[in-house]
C-alpha cells in the first residue's frame, strides 16, 4: 500500500480527475468502485506525471492546474455544420482584453484571417498559469468553414497557440434513399474456403461471396478485420492484434489476380509445380488455416511477380507510383517489415538506432522491402475491385487497437501509453477482468497531434468499406487501463475527447459515404448511447446477448438505427447456445464448477423456453405442437429480426447449417483454436445448399416488406 497522508491523497485524486483518470466507477452490477493510490500513481506516470509516490502530488497539482491554463488555445476545436464555428482562446492577465490575431489554413491550401476585439466578449471561464490570472473566451469565427481538417495559428499579445479545427457533418452518413431495412451474412475470411484458395479464404472468395449475397437481395458482407499480421514466435492468429492497423494482410491476397501474374511466366510455373500443387492440397485439407504455411507458399509467387515488376516498366506503374505517393506510411511500413525479417525479433530487442525509428538502407533487404510494397498495392488494387463504385457491401471491424510489438507501436510510439495496457473491469463472464494485451493511445498526445493516426485508421478501412463496426465504441469517451504488473481488476478508466472522435467519424463517413457501427456490448456508461444517436452511429442488437428470461419480452425492442444480429464471432453459435456447449466448454477450462454449470444450463433453458415462448406470440412458430428443432427456432429468430425496424440484418452464415463450434472463445488464446477454424462448407457447397438459400431468400422477402408483421417504426 502507498504511503501518504490524507491531503496528499485527495490532491492525487484531483490530479487524476484534472488528467482525465477517474477516481471511481460503476461496474457492469451498479456497484462504485474506486481504484487505489498505486492504480492512480501508475496510471499518472503513463500519461506523463513525474510521480514516484503520493508525497508528490501536491506540486504535480498545482504543476498541471498552471499548465492547463497556460495553452492559449485547445489542440483539437470541432466545428459542427449545423452551428457556428467558434474557438476558445485563453488570454493572461491584461491579454485578456486585447486584440488576437486569427489566421485558419483550410485543407485545401486556402488562408483566411481575422482580428478580434477580446475586451467586447463575456468571460466563460477563469483559472490561473504561471503567469497569473486567466481568462476564457468563447471567440465566433467570422466564415462558414467547409468540411475538412484545417490548421490554426493564434497571436495574443507576446504569445501564440496552434491547433487543429476538424470541421464535421454533426451525423454519420445516413443509409442511402430507398436502402433501408437491407441484410447482409458474415463469415470469416480465413474461414471462407474454396476449392480454389491457398488453405484459407483470399479476396477472389470474399468477392464470390458478396456477388452470391448481392444476387440474392442482399447488401452486407461482414468478415473480421483484414489487417497486417505481426509474425513473433508463437505467432498469434488474432484479427485483434494487427502489426498495423494502416496496412492489410496478404495472407488474403489472390496470387493468380496480383499484377502482372499472367506476364510472368516463372510465377505461373511456381504455380503449376507439382510440390506447390501438392502443399496447397495439403493446406486445403486441413479443417485449420496454418497461416504461416499458407503465407509461406504464396510468398514464394508474390516474391517472382515482385521481382519481375520492379525489373521491368510494366502498365501498372503509375498506378502504383500514385498508390505510394498517396499513402506514404507503406514505404514506411515496408522497410519496417524488411528489417524485422532481416534481424528476425521484434523491434523492442533491435539495436537502439533501430528500435528509435531510424532504418539506413543496410538494416533491411531491398528486395524484401519491395515485396512489402508490392503486396501492400496488390491488396489495394484487389480491396479497390471489390467495392468499386456504389457496390460498397463490405462490413468491415476496426479492431481497438494494435500490437506492441507492430509498426504503428514503433513508429508513433509517442501516441501510446506503453507502461499500461487496454483491457476491461470485472463484468458476469470475466470475473477477473480482462487485459487485452495491446497499448492503449494516449489521449493527450494524440490531441496534440490533430489525431492524425486515427484519422489514417480511419480512412484506412473506409476507403474500401460501406458500413464499419468501431470495436468497444465505449472507448471513444473512455478507456480501461490496466497497469504493467497488475491485475485487471486493478485497473481503471481514462477519458478521452469523445466528440472529437465522432466529428473524425462523422466527417469520414461522409468522405466515404460509408455507415459507422458503434459495438455497444458490455458495460455501457448511460451518456454513450445518446452521444451515438446524436451523431448517426448504428447501435448493435444481439439477440444471444439481450435474450432474457421474460417470455412476454425476451428480445425487446430492436431499435431502428441498429444491425441486428443472432450472435457475434466472440460468441457461440446458435445450436451451441441452443444446447449450453459454451457452458461445458467453461467447465473444461476451469472457469466454471459443477455446481455452476448446473446453474448456468439452468438459465439457459430458461432463456431458450421464454424465446420459444416470445416467438410463438409472434407468430413466428406453431402455437401448439412439441418444442421446436434447432434450425425451426433459428429460422423463427431470424425471421423475427428480419420483420424489425433494424436497419440491417447480419445472419452468420455458419448458424445456418447448425455448427456447434466456435470462431473464438474469449479468454483463451492457445486452449482453444480461435481464428483458425475453417467454415465446414466450402463456398462452393453452401451456395447451392437449399437450406441456406431458402432462408436468405425468406429473410431477403421480409426485410423488402413481404410480411405484414413487419415493424418499421
Amino acid at each position: 500500500m502507498t504511503s501518504g497522508s490524507a491531503r496528499e491523497i485527495r490532491e492525487l485524486r484531483r490530479l487524476a480527475r484534472l488528467r482525465g483518470v477517474q477516481t471511481a466507477y460503476f461496474d457492469i452490477r451498479r456497484q462504485r468502485r474506486a481504484p487505489l493510490p498505486e492504480t492512480l500513481l501508475a496510471v499518472l506516470r503513463s500519461l506523463g506525471e513525474p510521480l514516484e509516490t503520493v508525497r508528490d502530488a501536491p506540486g504535480a497539482l498545482r504543476r498541471a492546474e498552471s499548465s492547463a491554463w497556460d495553452r492559449i488555445c485547445p489542440p483539437v476545436c470541432v466545428a459542427w455544420d449545423d452551428a457556428p464555428a467558434s474557438v476558445e482562446l485563453r488570454a493572461s492577465g491584461g491579454a485578456g482584453n486585447a486584440r488576437a490575431r486569427i489566421r485558419i489554413v483550410l485543407e485545401t491550401g486556402e488562408a483566411r484571417e481575422c482580428d478580434c476585439d477580446l475586451s467586447v466578449l463575456p468571460v466563460a471561464a477563469s483559472g490561473a498559469g504561471t503567469a497569473g490570472k486567466c481568462l476564457a473566451k468563447r471567440v465566433p469565427l467570422p466564415w462558414k468553414l467547409p468540411q475538412g481538417y484545417h490548421s490554426m495559428r493564434v497571436e495574443l499579445g507576446e504569445g501564440h497557440g496552434t491547433a487543429t479545427i476538424v470541421s464535421a457533418p454533426p451525423r454519420a452518413w445516413p443509409a442511402p434513399e430507398g436502402k433501408g431495412r437491407g441484410w447482409g451474412v458474415f463469415l470469416p475470411l480465413h474461414a471462407l474456403h474454396s476449392r480454389r484458395s491457398l488453405g484459407g479464404g483470399d479476396l477472389t472468395d470474399l468477392r464470390a461471396l458478396m456477388d452470391w449475397v448481392e444476387g440474392m437481395g442482399g447488401d452486407a458482407v461482414g468478415t473480421l478485420p483484414l489487417l497486417s499480421a505481426c509474425a513473433p514466435e508463437p505467432f498469434n492468429p488474432s484479427p485483434y492484434a494487427p502489426c498495423s492497423r494502416l496496412a492489410w494482410n496478404e495472407f488474403y491476397l489472390d496470387v493468380t489476380r496480383a499484377p502482372g501474374f499472367g506476364e510472368c511466366p516463372a510465377a505461373g510455373e511456381l504455380l503449376a509445380a507439382g510440390e506447390f500443387q501438392a502443399e496447397a492440397g495439403r493446406l486445403r485439407d486441413m479443417p485449420y488455416v496454418d497461416y504461416l504455411r499458407g503465407m509461406e507458399l504464396k510468398r514464394r509467387v508474390l516474391e517472382e511477380l515482385a521481382d519481375a515488376f520492379f525489373r521491368r516498366e510494366p502498365a501498372g506503374r503509375g498506378d502504383f507510383l500514385r498508390f505510394v505517393a498517396e499513402n506514404p506510411a507503406v514505404g514506411d511500413y515496408a522497410r519496417f517489415r524488411a528489417a524485422w525479417e532481416k534481424i528476425k525479433s521484434p523491434w523492442p530487442t533491435w539495436p537502439a538506432p533501430l528500435r528509435d525509428g531510424r532504418l539506413d538502407p543496410g538494416d533491411f533487404d531491398r528486395a524484401a522491402e519491395r515485396y512489402h510494397l508490392f503486396v501492400q498495392w496488390a491488396l489495394h488494387l484487389q480491396l479497390r475491385e471489390i467495392s468499386s463504385g456504389s457496390r460498397k457491401l463490405l462490413y468491415l471491424d476496426l479492431p481497438l487497437g494494435a500490437s506492441y510489438d507492430g509498426y504503428d507501436v514503433w513508429r508513433r510510439r509517442e501516441l501510446f501509453a506503453l507502461h499500461v495496457s487496454a483491457g476491461a473491469p470485472p463484468d458476469d463472464f470475466f470475473t477477473r477482468g480482462q487485459d487485452w494485451g495491446f497499448p492503449p493511445l494516449h489521449p493527450e498526445r494524440s490531441r496534440e497531434d490533430g489525431h492524425s493516426y486515427f484519422r489514417a485508421c480511419i480512412a484506412n478501412q473506409l476507403r474500401y468499406a460501406g458500413i464499419l463496426r468501431i470495436d468497444h465504441v465505449m472507448g471513444l469517451h473512455r478507456f480501461f487501463w490496466v497497469p504493467n504488473g497488475a491485475a485487471p481488476h486493478e485497473g481503471t478508466y481514462v477519458r478521452y475527447p469523445a466528440e472529437e472522435l465522432y466529428a473524425i467519424l462523422c466527417l469520414e463517413s461522409h468522405r466515404h459515404r460509408a455507415r459507422i457501427v458503434g459495438e455497444d456490448l458490455g458495460t455501457v456508461p448511460p451518456y454513450v448511447r445518446p452521444a451515438m444517436a446524436r451523431h448517426g452511429l448504428r447501435r448493435m442488437f444481439v439477440a444471444q446477448y439481450g435474450l432474457t428470461a421474460d417470455a412476454g419480452k425476451a428480445l425487446g425492442r430492436i431499435p431502428k438505427a441498429s444491425i441486428a444480429c443472432v450472435n457475434t464471432h466472440d460468441m457461440p453459435p446458435f445450436a451451441a447456445f441452443l444446447e449450453a456447449f459454451d457452458v461445458d466448454d467453461r467447465v473444461s477450462l476451469g472457469l466454471l464448477d459443477g455446481k455452476g454449470a448446473h446453474r448456468e444450463k439452468n438459465a439457459r433453458r430458461e432463456l431458450v423456453r421464454a424465446l420459444t415462448e416470445y416467438l410463438r406470440k409472434k407468430g413466428r412458430l406453431p402455437r401448439t405442437g412439441g418444442e421446436p428443432d434447432g434450425e425451426t427456432l433459428l429460422r423463427a429468430c431470424l425471421s423475427h429480426l428480419a420483420a424489425s425496424a433494424a436497419e440491417t440484418v447480419i445472419v452468420g452464415l455458419e448458424d445456418l447449417w447448425l455448427e456447434r463450434a466456435s470462431q473464438n472463445t474469449p479468454g483463451t488464446s492457445s486452449e482453444r483454436p480461435n481464428w483458425v477454424r475453417k467454415s465446414r462448407l466450402p463456398l462452393e457447397e453452401f451456395r447451392g445448399l437449399p437450406g441456406v438459400i431458402r432462408a436468405l431468400r425468406e429473410i431477403d422477402r421480409i426485410r423488402k416488406g413481404g410480411d405484414p408483421r413487419c415493424d418499421t417504426t
